[in-house]
């Protein structure tokens, strides 16, 4: 990964196409144009509010909703999956509808999405009798969390893109990695609400479960109107040729001296890629190292979905159950997976844009990988039914969310929306996310037969074994993106510098 600036000039000299690096850009200053950043990320990032409410829900929701409805383990399991795959497939959308119509657009049709998903949702019809199965309801149901899916994989590759074109690059990482926090804030949400629901009405009220998915509608009605009033990405404009658009929106979100500044390089590049008559899938196909660095992606969201932490998110009820808590205990002791998570993303954005990428993702991998050996080790040790199990059991894998969470979530997320070139920047990330959320599939999917076929002990020390792997991987392979100009990244993407040469080397 190191080397210094002669074997740079060696293996990438300086073409016809390739002009100098630029000098800095003017200093980030403060005013209204910060404040007006920190409204856009607010609106924006109901989108990963949505996110995170709609993959927890879930989580508390399952047992109600299956009993309710008469669902197997294995009908459960594709209701739950169904929006997971589906959100692999809206990734992809997502992201090429972004590069089309626009960040802004697409993010507005989300949100149409996640209401009518949610509508389809709460209106699926049960069986003539309580307890059984309706094959009509469970059609309704899987179509509205597909519809969910759908609009929860584009939020995860639209939202950060969005917000990662707009900051400042001094900033960049804490205004993407907010989405991350809104994600998970939305889980803790949905952990809440479940709890609040399951105590008031357990047991009074048929159908509580519908309750729980129904609050959803509401971030949606928030983030459609909302994102009425927000600019467009200039950086999708000016790839549109749309440059007055564009710096008129710059300037809203930067001092008049930076925003030219940074236009110019903008469009700089744009008038480089407008050189080269590739882009989306054929420019990926005919660079090598475009490829490589979407194959990297892959990689980097699939290590995230790996470590195993939705499985959690979705069913830590059912981990904690299987630990020796009751269902009661098991649904309030969930919260506090929601907590740390919360913790643990306030505490990442603070160090987002002072620790290095690549060292928070090995950081992170070295203490989810520790606490997955150690929950393996307890549920060995502690036999079914002494009293310290459910206890030790919570404490660590506690301990596996705030590491993840701390680490590794929002690390991967700005990441991913910081690495690939404008011209193929959101089908890039969709790429990328569409393998993370098929993994996160294919888990959901069999998560509870896994946990039931070789229990936690067996299920987790899997996981460590998972991110050994990881590591290195990680270490080998991904390069690092803090602190540099999108245009410089594009530059160095493109050519394959960004592999051979050191960040500290190249600023």
């Amino acid at each position: 990964m190191q080397s210094t600036n002669s074997r740079h000039a060696e293996e990438f000299p300086m073409s016809s196409t390739t002009t100098p690096r630029q000098p800095p850009l003017p200093p980030l200053t403060d005013g209204p144009h910060r404040k007006r950043i920190g409204l856009i990320s607010i609106v924006a990032c109901f989108g990963g509010l949505l996110f995170g409410y709609d993959t927890g829900v879930a989580n508390g929701a399952e047992g109600p909703m299956a009993q309710e409805l008469g669902l197997s383990l294995i009908q459960l399991g594709t209701v739950i999956s169904s929006l997971v795959f589906a959100a692999a497939v809206g990734a992809v959308a997502g992201g090429s509808l972004s590069d089309a119509i626009g960040r802004r657009r697409t993010i507005i049709i989300l949100a149409l999405l996640f209401f009518f998903g949610t509508v389809l949702v709460v209106a699926s019809p049960s069986g003539p009798e309580p307890g059984t199965h309706s094959t009509l309801g469970f059609g309704v149901l899987v179509a509205g969390r597909i519809m969910l899916g759908l609009a929860v994989g584009g939020a995860s590759t639209v939202v950060p893109v969005y917000l990662a074109e707009l900051a400042p690059y001094e900033i960049r990482g804490s205004i993407t990695g907010r989405n991350e926090l809104a994600i998970v804030t939305g889980q803790l949400a949905a952990f809440v609400v479940n709890a609040i629901i399951a105590s008031l009405l357990g047991g009074h009220v048929d159908g509580i479960w519908r309750i729980m998915f129904a609050v959803c509608a509401l971030p949606a009605v928030a983030l459609f109107f909302g994102m009425l009033r927000m600019p467009e990405s200039p950086r999708w404009l000016v790839e549109k040729g749309r440059y007055d658009d564009a710096a008129a929106i710059l300037r809203t979100v930067r001092s008049v001296e930076r925003a030219d500044a940074e236009l110019h390089d903008v469009e700089r590049i744009a008038a480089e890629e407008a050189n080269h008559s590739d882009v989306g899938w054929r420019a990926i196909l005919s660079n090598k190292w475009l490829l490589r660095i979407v194959l990297i992606g892959i990689g980097v969201s699939m290590t995230q979905q790996l470590t195993g932490i939705n499985s959690i998110m979705y069913y830590g009820t059912r981990v904690l159950e299987e630990s020796g808590m009751s269902e009661q205990q098991a649904v309030l002791a969930n919260i506090a997976f929601g907590v740390v998570a919360v913790v643990g993303g306030l505490i990442a954005l603070r160090n987002m844009d002072r620790l290095d990428r690549r060292i928070t993702f090995l950081i992170g991998l070295t203490l989810t990988t520790v606490c997955h050996c150690l929950v393996g080790v307890a549920s060995m040790l502690l036999p079914d039914g002494n009293p310290l199990r459910p206890i030790v059991i919570l404490i660590l894998v506690v301990a596996f969310v705030f590491s993840m969470q701390t680490f590794l979530n929002i690390a991967v997320w700005v990441w991913l929306a910081e690495i690939f070139p404008l011209h193929m920047r959101g089908l890039g990330i969709g790429i990328s996310v569409f393998f993370g959320w098929t993994t996160n599939g294919f888990l959901a999917l069999f998560f509870p037969s896994l946990v039931s076929g070789i229990g936690i002990t067996g299920s987790f020390f899997l996981f460590a074994g998972i991110g050994v792997l990881a590591l290195f991987f990680v270490y080998t392979q991904v390069p690092e993106t803090r602190g540099r100009t999108l245009e410089d990244l594009e530059e160095d993407v493109t050519t394959g510098a960004i592999h051979v040469v050191a960040p500290e080397d190249i600023k």
